[in-house]
């Protein structure tokens, strides 16, 4: 049995096509995709609680199915209470069948949570094809348990995308569902 999620699936018998016809790719090699799924949390008051990196990556964890890290300072700030080497947040790097399972589950369960939302910004690219949504909440995953959270943090996803440009980029994850804001 080999289980193929959804969204790779539909990436292969849609997008692709879609993508080739309106930007008039030669090949195949030329049409975008998504390389991988980047999600970080910074914790503020890690400096003062030394669990909060703890559940952070508890937490990452629990919402990506796969094992988080923490991240630590590059350099000492005094004004911060800051310290080299001090973990301050907590990422993790989804790829593959985990990356297209995350945002089939980002798409369709937990963003519809979000309170008042309209859609996502289209102004959130780097230029570059990348796109980065930040998040208030992480209780709009339903794997965190409110119960069980110590407070609310938010988070920054980011969609790494082996797009030329922002529109490529922008028709890319359109095309595999997310749900921009329309004009």
């Amino acid at each position: 049995m080999n289980h193929q999620p959804r969204l790779k699936k539909k990436y292969q018998d849609e997008v692709i096509s879609k993508l080739t016809e309106k930007f008039n790719y030669t090949t195949v090699m030329q049409v975008p995709k998504l390389n991988k799924i980047c999600l970080s949390q910074g914790i503020g008051l890690a400096t003062s609680d030394k669990k909060m990196t703890d559940n952070a990556v508890d937490e990452l964890t629990l919402i990506t199915g796969q094992k988080a890290v923490k991240t630590k300072a590059k350099k000492s700030i005094a004004n911060f209470k800051l310290r080299e080497d001090m973990p301050i947040g907590a990422r993790v790097t989804l790829r593959n069948e985990k990356m297209f399972e995350f945002l089939d589950r980002l798409i369709n369960i937990a963003l519809p949570r979000v309170r008042d939302f309209k859609g996502i910004n289209k102004k959130s690219f780097d230029g570059r094809g990348n796109y980065t949504l930040g998040i208030n909440e992480q209780i709009i995953f339903p794997e965190i348990d409110l119960d069980k959270i110590p407070r609310i943090t938010g988070m920054d996803i980011t969609f790494v995308t082996s797009a030329k440009t922002d529109s490529e980029a922008l028709e890319l994850l359109s095309l595999m569902g997310l749900p921009f804001k329309q004009d």
